[in-house]
């Protein structure tokens, strides 16, 4: 086997060992690059030289000329993108918007059912726990203690299980159309917070009823609906992410929400704790947003300063760390749907 060099243009052709008779010659007399090379077989092959053909071909191209945008990956611990958020907040909107009309499509009483489950769920807490057990409520009725109590947990188990099942949900979407997945839990926590402000109407009615006014203690209260969406959604984008590629998350996800109703001060109030154990019960982090919904609510409350400090750090390293965990397996979701 040999080389042939083209002195003109540098481009070398191969003279394998059964051609050694073989006899070459330019194609033009004006160095083009192109080698005939014929065999003994009579066979004639061309070589190009594909450096040269390529860099002509690529400054001739009308397609060089135009804007190219490449779409890739994020790699590593990568953090979210404002920008783009942003330049993509109608989709948030249009989902959310989505999310809101198929909950009550085609049902008879519509948006009744945000403010039937509520009431009735709390007049069953009022009757067996306020009546018969006479658990205490800090001197406030009852009924208006668990249904505060209610709002802030239906807030809460509301975005953790539409949000947590909203990406394997969404699987059509995510594996046809190019837009930041962080959305897909934001949209649902905003259909849940939409279902919380209806509820808040029906909680004003009670407080009239009954003649309860939260005085300042009010100004509390979007203090406490941050901290609980931020808590929601932190845990959310774990629990979402991690169900795209473990489904085990799908069925655990409502028996862990149980669980954690009956751990956190829904029916009763931090007094029933016992003194040595409240701070460790303070570390659950719907204990300082439940007292704190309470406090902002029916008024007074001075011991729900440190809860819910402690509620508040609990959210923002569950968003911080939820968000970066969410953008480091992103790139996975099309594949494992």
């Amino acid at each position: 086997m040999g080389l042939v060099r083209n002195s003109a243009t540098g481009a070398t052709s191969t003279l394998f060992p059964h051609h050694r008779k073989a006899r070459f010659r330019a194609s033009n007399g004006h160095g083009s690059g192109e080698r005939q090379i014929i065999g003994r077989a009579g066979l004639r092959v061309d070589r190009v030289s594909e450096d040269r053909r390529l860099a002509t071909a690529s400054m001739t191209s009308p397609e060089s000329c135009l804007p190219h945008l490449r779409i890739r990956p994020s790699r590593g611990w990568s953090a979210i993108n404002p920008r783009e958020l942003w330049a993509f907040r109608d989709v948030l909107v249009m989902l959310a918007l989505r999310d809101i009309k198929l909950r009550y499509k085609q049902t008879a009483l519509g948006v009744v059912w945000v403010v039937l489950q509520p009431l009735v769920a709390g007049a069953i807490f009022a009757v067996i726990f306020g009546h018969f057990a006479r658990l205490p409520s800090g001197g406030r009725p009852y009924v208006l203690f668990v249904f505060a109590g209610l709002l802030g947990w239906n807030l809460f188990a509301g975005i953790l299980q539409r949000a947590g099942n909203s990406l394997v949900a969404e699987a059509k979407l995510i594996t046809k159309v190019y837009f930041p997945r962080l959305l897909i839990p934001c949209a649902a926590a905003a259909a849940a917070l939409v279902d919380f402000c209806v509820s808040l109407v029906v909680m004003a009615c009670l407080l009239a009823v009954y003649g309860v006014w939260p005085g300042w203690w009010l100004a509390l209260l979007p203090v406490v609906m941050g901290v609980t969406l931020a808590l929601a959604v932190g845990i959310s984008l774990w629990v979402s992410a991690l169900n795209v590629r473990y489904r085990d998350f799908m069925y655990a996800l409502p028996f862990l929400i149980q669980v954690w109703m009956y751990a956190s001060p829904v029916v009763y109030g931090l007094e029933l704790v016992p003194e040595r154990w409240r701070a460790v019960f303070a570390l659950n982090p719907l204990v300082g947003i439940l007292e704190g919904l309470r406090a902002a609510l029916l008024g007074g409350g001075g011991t729900v300063v440190r809860p819910l400090a402690i509620s508040a750090v609990v959210a923002a390293v569950a968003v911080v760390s939820g968000a970066f965990f969410f953008r480091r397996v992103e790139r996975d979701f099309a594949d494992n749907l």
